[in-house]
């Protein structure tokens, strides 16, 4: 497509938005049939010649040149009427892949309803979880946002899950609901049910909030506070804090970054008033499985991601319950004096769902106490953990993520090489999963 062609094509979009501009280059003349196009557009900021001064109009324009001119049309979509701004983000749509390396923000597959747009993903999983224990579930869920204003958006995520083995009825449930208020580039508040990662890999939590959230970020650091519940504990954490669905929490955590190369992080996490002292003096049990002291429950971790070239990075976490903590198994008593998780890994590679061919695999060896896991981590661990509620376990876990083709990933993980502490049993588990995003 002729330059010149495109700029008369984008004139009709930002009609009106401007009046009668001087003849900015050199090689567009007054009696050409676009220079009244080229120069308002020029006027405007959205088209730019060359250092020497020309247009160069009969030359192609390429699919970077374009983007420029979209994303310039974009900062100024309020200017126009609904048909403009519809032809708008058909050209972001065509050109998303060329705006996101402008550093502009832009779902190449959105779907727009006037001021809501829509997105999602799809998942099928098969895990193999040991003792003849296979899972095969299909899961999707649509994304909606909702833009209020400049400053506000309301945010939801539809979600179904299916048991294909079981043939259980899928279930639809709205598991995100939330609003976003982001008075300035640094701040942010988030009220309702949203997301919530904690620790540098993820391993301890990362899962559904509700409460409220402050974030603030600057260039190399960040931090954020909220108050609220945590949702689908691991039931090791449920029986610690009682009914998770009703136990409040507070947290604190922030990011930080030394040069290039050093990412840190760390946190702080305080859940309500414990159960008190449910076990005699010989440590036999009274009442409840779990219990801890009478000023509650609270964990702390530090983390960090150091890059160590070529790919190549290394990652952990190491979380503690800062509380003397006795567990049961219904009979007998355990003392746990301060328990503890870490978790240290090898990782390489990035992967990049618009980039067929990346990946990212990594090796990680995670060894937790009982007390110390809340669950709903990112690899799901709390399969293993659920199993070790009473003694704790140490493993292995292996992962690679493949963008199989465009928006599509083929994703494995394997636990091996595990102990419980009480000498049980550790199976081998693994599983796969194809993920789709829209």
């Amino acid at each position: 497509m002729k330059k010149i062609l495109a700029m008369a094509a984008a004139a009709v979009l930002a009609a009106g938005a401007s009046a009668y501009a001087a003849n900015p280059f050199s090689d567009v003349s007054t009696s050409d049939w676009a220079y009244q196009a080229v120069s308002d557009l020029s006027d405007q900021g959205i088209v730019e010649g060359y250092p020497d001064g020309t247009f160069k109009g009969q030359t192609n324009i390429t699919r970077y040149e374009m983007a420029q001119i979209t994303a310039r049309l974009m900062a100024k979509e309020d200017q126009y009427n609904a048909e403009q701004r519809a032809t708008i983000d058909k050209l972001a749509a065509e050109y998303a892949d060329e705006l996101d390396s402008l550093g502009v923000r832009v779902s190449n597959l959105e779907k727009k309803v006037g001021n809501i747009s829509w997105s999602g993903d799809a998942r099928m999983r098969f895990q193999d979880l040991g003792e003849d224990d296979d899972v095969y579930k299909a899961r999707i869920r649509l994304n909606m946002t909702a833009q209020v204003n400049d400053q506000v958006k309301v945010i939801g995520r539809f979600k179904t899950e299916a048991n294909l083995k079981d043939d259980s009825d899928a279930k639809t449930t709205m598991d995100r609901l939330h609003v976003l208020w982001q008075p300035s580039d640094r701040f942010s508040f988030d009220m309702g049910r949203t997301d919530l990662f904690l620790g540098q890999t993820g391993y301890l939590y990362d899962d559904r909030f509700e409460g409220l959230i402050a974030k603030y970020k600057a260039d190399r650091w960040g931090a954020e506070i909220g108050y609220g519940r945590e949702w689908k504990q691991s039931t090791e954490a449920s029986d610690m804090l009682g009914d998770g669905s009703t136990r409040e929490t507070f947290y604190v955590q922030a990011n930080g970054q030394l040069g290039d190369r050093v990412h840190l992080n760390a946190f702080y996490q305080n859940f309500a008033d414990g159960w008190g002292d449910n076990f005699d003096k010989d440590g036999k049990v009274t009442s409840h499985k779990y219990v801890s002291g009478d000023k509650g429950v609270s964990l702390y971790g530090v983390g960090a991601r150091i890059d160590l070239g070529g790919q190549f990075f290394i990652d952990g976490d190491f979380i503690q319950n800062t509380a003397d903590t006795v567990i049961t198994d219904g009979t007998n008593a355990q003392h746990i004096d301060k328990p503890t998780m870490w978790v240290a890994g090898l990782n390489y590679g990035k992967e990049d769902l618009k980039k067929p061919g990346t990946f990212w695999a990594g090796v990680h060896y995670v060894d937790a106490e009982p007390g110390a896991y809340i669950g709903a981590s990112t690899l799901d661990i709390t399969n293993i953990l659920d199993d070790s509620v009473y003694s704790g376990a140490n493993f292995w876990v292996a992962e690679i993520d493949y963008a199989l083709a465009k928006n599509i990933s083929l994703d494995g993980y394997y636990y091996f090489g595990g102990d419980y502490d009480d000498g049980s049993d550790f199976d081998d588990m693994y599983g796969i999963e194809l993920n789709y995003k829209f």
